[in-house]
């Protein structure tokens, strides 16, 4: 008999706190699915959809700071959007840099089904309110520094 199983146990994907988390976001991403069909957008479509229906203007460094998306990933999100004339991207005239992404008439319009979204997926998620509000203040507080 050996003692090496309690090494071992860190291996279990039961002890894994990363485990739950990449499974609930997969699964809730594949909920979305079928709404965000509706609208012709992926999920990484539609959350730079969010922030650009709150901002209307944004750089592309600030979207991908605020959605945790490298420029690898963000650039063809980008480059599809502005294909289906939801945005538009150009330079910043003051700084060549940067590249600014703004919303067009068609994208705002976007934003009247889009609101019908987040009403059908609380349906999806079977938590009581104050549950929920746990759960997102924990997501937020490793998100803001509890990952180093």
């Amino acid at each position: 008999m050996t003692m090496a199983g309690d090494v071992f146990d860190a291996l279990k994907l039961e002890n894994q706190l990363c485990f739950p988390l990449y499974a609930c976001a997969r699964e809730v991403v594949k909920r979305y699915k079928p709404y965000l069909d509706e609208i012709d957008l992926t999920y990484t479509q539609y959350i730079t959809m969010m922030l650009l229906w709150e901002y209307h203007q944004v750089t592309s460094k600030q979207l991908g700071e605020r959605l945790y998306l490298d420029s690898g990933t963000l650039t063809p999100v980008l480059k599809k959007l502005e294909e289906k004339g939801l945005v538009t991207r150009g330079r910043d005239p003051q700084d060549e840099r940067n590249l600014i992404v703004a919303l067009t008439e068609k994208g705002e319009a976007l934003k009247i089904p889009a609101a019908r979204i987040p009403p059908q997926m609380a349906g999806c998620v079977h938590l009581a309110p104050e549950e929920a509000q746990a759960l997102y203040t924990l997501l937020y507080k490793l998100l803001a520094g509890g990952l180093t």
